[in-house]
């Protein structure tokens, strides 16, 4: 019977070939692995698993690049006059789109010039329904230019870039100050007067949008804005550094021609032209000052006072 012989060296298996030996395989499960790597390296230890949360808590902490790690949806500037306005006052733009058949009048050639001649926007040609639906119905009179996202510095970028220049910072802080074109004159002056950058909050607060580069006549591109949570704490986050934060208030306690602080590192503070400074950011100021007014005004635009205040900033530290 099959299986069954007794002769020898008699095949019972229809494999071929050598089957003596291991080829080495049981030694090399021997042979050792090295020495035990520590808990937190290992994979569903506990440590392990503290060390990785305590690593994504530290990479949100992390500052965000100067001027990358673009935030929120690009804008649009629609219209012949807004568009040609924003082209010629340097808007940083990504596309222009023309509507298919258009009427080709002087302003629609100048834009098509100076766009042509900033050599990094893209010229798009769209029908007339695309175009309505990428600005939802507004009258662009078959001209849409796309402006990219603002890309925000972090609060600590402008103290470090004064003291890498070896400067005193000067920051000037805005608190609920909504008009763009404030946001932009305010911009403007701190480049003028050599600032090294603007504070604002995420909400309730204007944002760098096309009308605040528009008003900046350019200098957006070199002077960095920052937009912080919460305002408060970006100012106790200056003063732990070193810095005095001023207030703007029309019942300030001194004048902006008698407050030394204004000597060094200093915050200034600007609020609206209707209800001032907030009262936790009022309180957070170590100096609450005032403008003299000999001619009897009430209160000035955002974007005056605080070209008032810079300018004598720089005067002292000339």
């Amino acid at each position: 019977m099959a299986g069954n012989s007794q002769r020898r060296n008699r095949r019972t298996s229809n494999k071929k070939g050598m089957q003596v030996g291991s080829g080495g395989q049981r030694r090399r499960g021997l042979e050792g692995k090295g020495p035990t790597p520590p808990a937190s390296a290992r994979k569903g230890h506990k440590k392990n698993r503290i060390a990785n949360a305590q690593a994504k808590q530290a990479a949100s902490r992390r500052p965000a690049p100067r001027r990358g790690g673009a935030k929120g949806t690009s804008e649009m500037v629609v219209g012949r006059n807004p568009v040609y306005e924003a082209l010629r006052d340097g808007v940083p733009a990504t596309t222009l789109y023309v509507q298919q058949f258009i009427d080709n009048d002087e302003r629609v050639r100048e834009c098509l010039q100076l766009a042509g001649e900033r050599g990094n926007i893209n010229l798009m040609e769209a029908p007339r329904p695309e175009l309505d639906r990428m600005t939802k119905g507004l009258n662009h009179q078959g001209l849409v230019l796309q402006v990219p996202p603002y890309e925000y510095a972090h609060p600590e970028d402008l103290t470090a870039a004064a003291y890498d220049n070896d400067e005193e910072p000067l920051i000037v802080a805005l608190d609920g100050v909504t008009d763009p074109r404030n946001l932009g004159a305010i911009v403007r002056s701190v480049s003028a007067f050599g600032g090294h950058g603007v504070v604002v909050p995420e909400r309730r607060a204007a944002g760098m949008t096309a009308g605040a580069w528009k008003s900046s006549a350019g200098t957006a591109a070199r002077t960095p804005v920052s937009r912080v949570t919460n305002l408060t704490r970006a100012l106790e986050g200056y003063q732990k550094a070193g810095l005095t934060v001023v207030g703007l208030a029309a019942d300030g306690e001194h004048t902006v021609e008698d407050l030394e602080a204004l000597d060094g590192p200093v915050v200034i503070v600007i609020g609206s032209e209707g209800k001032g400074l907030g009262r936790l950011v009022g309180e957070t100021c170590d100096y609450r000052v005032r403008i003299s007014m000999p001619g009897g005004a009430e209160s000035l635009n955002a974007g005056v006072a605080a070209g008032i205040v810079l300018y004598e900033v720089a005067r002292r530290r000339a």
